[in-house]
C-alpha cells in the first residue's frame, strides 16, 4: 500500500500479534512471577503502573547499571525508559552509589527526625539552578505540589487551582481535570475516587490557548496555576513562542501565583526549563530524578512568598500544617541528592545527554521524512517523543487524539524484542549521562526497521 494511505489496521493487528508471541518465547521467567504475584499483590505488580505493558505482562528487573537493564530471563535492553525519568542521572550513579554507602555502612542514622548539613547544600544548589530561594524537602513530587498548593490556597485565600488538559503532576486531585462542555472542569475518563467534583477544586484550560487563561483567571477565585513548563505526559508539548511569558503576564495581574513542575522539563537543562527559558515562577516543584533514584523530591519558594508563608497568622507550619512526613529530608535522600546534583546531573552531563536526543530526534525525523508519514517528533533537551500526528499537537488535547494504543504497543514490543525499551506510557526517550551515541544509532536502526514492516 501507499504509505501516504492510512495504515492498513489488519496488518498491524498481525504485526503486533506476531510481536506478542515473540515476547511470550523471550519471557517465560517474568511471565511466571507475574502470573505467581497475582496471588497476593494487587493487579499483579507492586505499583500499579507497572501493569502497562504491551506483551501483556510486565518484564522483572534482574539488575541496572548505567543506561542498561538486564531482566529476570536475563536479557539486556538500551534503556530509554530510565524509569520514567526516575533514572534520568542513569542507574545507580557511581558518586549517589558512594554516598548511599557511606551513610548506610559508616554514618548509619537513615532516618532520625534530625538535620544533616548536606540539606542545606541541597537546598543552595537548586535555588542556584532554579532560582527560588527558599526550598523543603519531600519524598515525591506529589507531595511537594500537594504543599505548594496548600501554600498557595493559605496566603491568596483564593479556592481554585488551575491546571492545563493532559498535564502531569503525580497523582495530585485537582490536576486529573479536563475542560467540559461549558468549560467547567470535569474528571478525567477513569479518575478514581475524588474527594469533591473537579468544579470545585479546579479551573482547566488547554495548553497554549492564551484567551481560556485570562477567562479563567478573571474570575478571581485561582490561588495557583500549577504547570509544567512544556506537557510531557501526552506526549511532549512545547510552549509556543510568547506563550510562558504571558502566563507569567496574566497571573502576576491576576494575583494568581505561578508553580513550575519541573519534574519532567528537568530534561531542558541543568536548572530545568525555568533555567533554560529565563523564566520566573513563584514556586518550583521537582522529583523523581534528583537523588539518582532515591525516593526525594522538593519544593522551592521565591523571597517574596517565603515571606508572605512566614508571615501567616494562625497557620502552624511546624506541626498542624506541616507536610512531607516523617521520612521526608532524611539523611540518606538527601545525601544521594547531593551526590547526584554535584557530581551526576552536572551542566556537561546535560550538554552530552542533549546532544544525544538531538541525534536520536534527528534519526526518527529521517525515517519519517523518507516514508512521507503524518508523524512528528519533539525535543525538549534530553527527552525527546514522537507523535502520530503532524503537525506536532499544539494542545494537550490535540496529542491525545493522536494515540494510537496499537501503533504504541506494536513499536514497543518490536523495539523491547530487540533489546531496546522505551517508556511504556508514550513513545518517549530519555538519555542519561551513560547513554552513547551507539545506543542512540541502535534504536534509529530499529525504528526504521519496525516502519518499514508497518508499511
Amino acid at each position: 500500500m501507499s504509505v501516504a494511505s492510512a495504515i492498513d489496521r489488519g496488518r498491524l493487528t498481525g504485526l503486533l500479534e506476531a510481536e506478542r508471541a515473540r515476547f511470550a518465547e523471550l519471557h517465560p521467567r517474568s511471565a511466571a512471577a507475574y502470573a505467581q504475584a497475582r496471588g497476593h499483590l494487587f493487579g499483579g505488580v507492586p505499583m500499579t503502573w507497572m501493569n502497562k505493558a504491551a506483551g501483556r505482562f510486565p518484564l522483572y528487573l534482574e539488575s541496572a547499571r548505567g543506561a542498561r537493564v538486564t531482566d529476570l530471563d536475563g536479557l539486556e535492553y538500551v534503556d530509554f525508559a530510565l524509569g520514567d525519568t526516575g533514572a534520568m542521572a542513569g542507574h545507580s550513579p557511581a558518586p549517589t552509589m558512594a554516598a548511599i554507602r557511606e551513610r548506610v555502612e559508616t554514618r548509619g542514622g537513615i532516618t532520625a527526625m534530625m538535620p544533616t548539613e548536606n540539606a542545606a547544600w541541597v537546598a543552595g544548589e537548586l535555588a542556584r539552578r532554579f532560582g527560588p530561594e527558599q526550598w523543603s524537602f519531600t519524598l515525591t513530587a506529589t507531595d511537594a505540589n500537594r504543599w505548594a498548593i496548600r501554600l498557595a490556597r493559605h496566603v491568596t485565600g483564593r479556592p481554585r487551582i488551575l491546571v492545563f488538559a493532559w498535564c502531569y503532576h503525580g497523582s495530585v486531585d485537582e490536576s486529573f481535570a479536563l475542560p467540559g462542555p461549558d468549560g467547567g472542569a470535569v474528571a478525567r475518563a477513569g479518575n478514581v475516587g475524588a474527594p469533591v467534583e473537579l468544579e470545585r477544586t479546579t479551573r482547566v484550560v488547554e495548553f497554549n490557548d492564551i484567551a481560556a487563561l485570562e477567562r479563567a483567571l478573571a474570575h478571581g477565585d485561582v490561588a495557583a496555576v500549577l504547570m509544567e513548563p512544556a506537557l510531557t505526559n501526552i506526549g511532549i508539548v512545547l510552549p509556543e513562542p510568547g506563550y510562558l511569558e504571558a502566563v507569567r503576564e496574566l497571573t502576576r495581574a491576576a494575583g494568581t501565583l505561578l508553580i513550575n513542575d519541573e519534574t519532567h522539563t528537568f530534561s531542558a537543562g541543568h536548572g530545568g526549563a525555568t533555567r533554560a527559558w529565563g523564566l520566573e515562577p513563584d514556586a518550583v516543584t521537582i522529583g523523581k530524578s534528583i537523588a539518582g533514584g532515591i525516593p526525594a523530591g522538593a519544593y522551592g519558594l521565591s523571597a517574596e512568598l517565603a515571606a508572605r508563608v512566614e508571615a501567616l497568622e494562625g497557620a502552624d507550619l511546624i506541626d498542624t500544617g506541616g507536610v512531607g512526613g516523617t521520612l521526608a529530608g532524611n539523611a540518606l535522600s538527601v545525601d544521594a541528592m547531593r551526590a547526584t546534583l554535584e557530581h551526576v546531573l552536572t551542566e556537561p552531563a546535560f550538554e552530552h545527554m542533549t546532544a544525544l536526543a538531538t541525534r536520536f530526534t534527528e534519526g526518527v525525523q529521517a525515517t519519517i521524512d523518507r516514508h512521507g508519514l503524518p508523524w512528528s517528533i519533539a525535543q525538549l533537551g534530553a527527552r525527546t517523543e514522537y507523535r502520530f500526528a503532524s503537525p506536532a499537537p499544539r494542545t494537550g488535547s490535540e496529542s491525545a487524539a493522536a494515540a494510537d494504543e496499537a501503533l504504541d504497543d506494536y513499536l514497543h514490543l518490536f523495539m523491547a524484542n530487540r533489546g531496546v525499551l522505551m517508556t511504556p506510557f508514550h513513545n518517549m526517550a530519555l538519555m542519561c549521562p551513560q547513554t552513547s551515541a551507539a545506543d542512540v544509532d541502535r534504536h534509529t536502526e530499529l525504528f526504521a526497521q519496525a516502519v518499514a514492516q508497518l508499511l
